[in-house]
């Protein structure tokens, strides 16, 4: 009697792999049929294949660059990322339209009046990741009365002009919308109709009350879930995951994962450093300690944990200067990777928060990319290139 595809015959043909795709570096570790595990290191970005992860995959099946995926052969992958972390970093997101209740243009900027450094004499606030706010006449009371009721006519005005000037994310944001909707329904309707790529509602994205944590937390998703979107249609192009039958799973910034089509920019931002938390608390508990702090330094970014036999999570929280309400991993990160750029502005040299990346990467890859973090550590005798670079780099060198 044949076996059906989902039982434990069937499954133990299929090989899966583990990917943290990196800004600069991508690591696949595989587990074939035989059980012995295979590690791979790539290049993130390179002229010789469209997408890291699925190279690493192609190789470690021993296929061909354009031969199909046998169906049945892979089970699944599970990744994590770092595209959100580092676009959200270098903000590198898609341009964003805000839309937002009439009084309350400055509302996300203005925050909670914060001030972190009290005795500062400048204060440098985050950079909005939001593009042009445009506000909308219209008001729903905290009861549910509608004081004033949207116009479709200002809201089509107001979506039109920003379509005409090439942008495609919209965040939509109106008082009490947690509760009652209707007025963000018709926005998004408009918005989804007129064709717009991205369209995040505050209602969908963070159903919770306070304007400001759900605002940011909408606007965080309209900016990071295009590029998120991106780069899942292309790894699952790639694998060719609906005739090859792979199942697609990314780590969110919680520690657990998700299928590939709903992962969102929101749940995105700590996607490959919440996989090195989880990895780091295995491995620390089968080597006998339960209480460790995790240093997890990349290309782009700098990622600081804490494990004290459980995982530590927050609700609320603040990443490269952005406030949002997700639950994530409590990981402080900073843009100070292996290839964030060097400026030097004329009395010292200054660290990132832009990065050198895979293409064409530190000085020191000798592609006349830009002076990095990795090209001081090479000046100092910290790194031996020879013995860190991957293989595929070594024979381009």
């Amino acid at each position: 009697m044949a076996k059906k595809p989902g039982s434990k015959t069937a499954k133990s043909k299929a090989w899966d792999f583990w990917i943290d795709r990196g800004g600069t570096f991508t690591d696949v570790v595989a587990k074939p049929p035989s059980g012995k595990l295979i590690a791979k290191k790539l290049l993130s970005e390179s002229p010789a294949y469209a997408d890291a992860a699925v190279q690493g995959i192609r190789e470690c099946l021993g296929l061909e660059k354009g031969a199909p995926i046998p169906r049945g052969m892979i089970g699944a992958v599970k990744m994590g990322t770092t595209v959100a972390t580092n676009a959200l970093l270098e903000r590198k997101g898609d341009r964003t339209l805000l839309l937002i209740t009439k009084g309350f243009r400055d509302a996300l900027k203005i925050g909670y009046q914060a001030r972190p450094k009290i005795f500062a004499k400048e204060i440098i606030k985050p950079e909005m990741l939001y593009e042009r706010v445009a506000e909308i006449s219209e008001r729903i009371l905290a009861d549910g009365m509608v004081e004033e009721k949207a116009s479709e006519k200002e809201i089509r005005a107001a979506l039109e002009a920003a379509q005409r000037d090439g942008i495609k994310a919209v965040a939509i944001v109106f008082m009490h919308a947690y509760r009652y909707p209707a007025h963000e329904q018709l926005a998004a309707k408009i918005a989804r109709e007129m064709g717009f790529a991205q369209v995040s509602v505050s209602h969908e994205t963070s159903p919770l009350i306070k304007l400001v944590g759900r605002g940011d937390t909408t606007v965080v998703d309209a900016y990071l879930s295009p590029i998120l979107a991106r780069y899942v249609a292309r790894v699952s192009k790639e694998l060719d995951a609906k005739n090859s039958g792979a199942r697609l799973m990314f780590m969110m910034s919680s520690g657990g994962l998700t299928a590939a089509d709903l992962f969102q920019g929101k749940d995105a931002i700590l996607s490959g450093p919440a996989g090195g938390v989880v990895g780091m608390a295995q491995t620390g508990e089968s080597a006998g300690f339960k209480r460790l702090i995790g240093f997890d330094m990349g290309g782009t970014s700098t990622d600081v944990s804490h494990f004290d036999g459980e995982y530590e999570r927050a609700f609320e929280t603040e990443v490269a200067g952005v406030r949002m309400r997700a639950p994530m991993m409590q990981i402080h990160t900073v843009a100070a990777g292996g290839g964030s750029i060097l400026h030097f502005d004329g009395s010292r040299f200054r660290v990132g928060p832009d990065s050198a990346g895979a293409d064409p990467g530190p000085k020191c890859y000798r592609r006349e990319g830009p002076l990095a973090v990795t090209d001081a550590n090479v000046m100092t005798g910290k790194l031996i290139p020879g013995f860190l670079l991957p293989e595929n780099l070594r024979q381009e060198q």
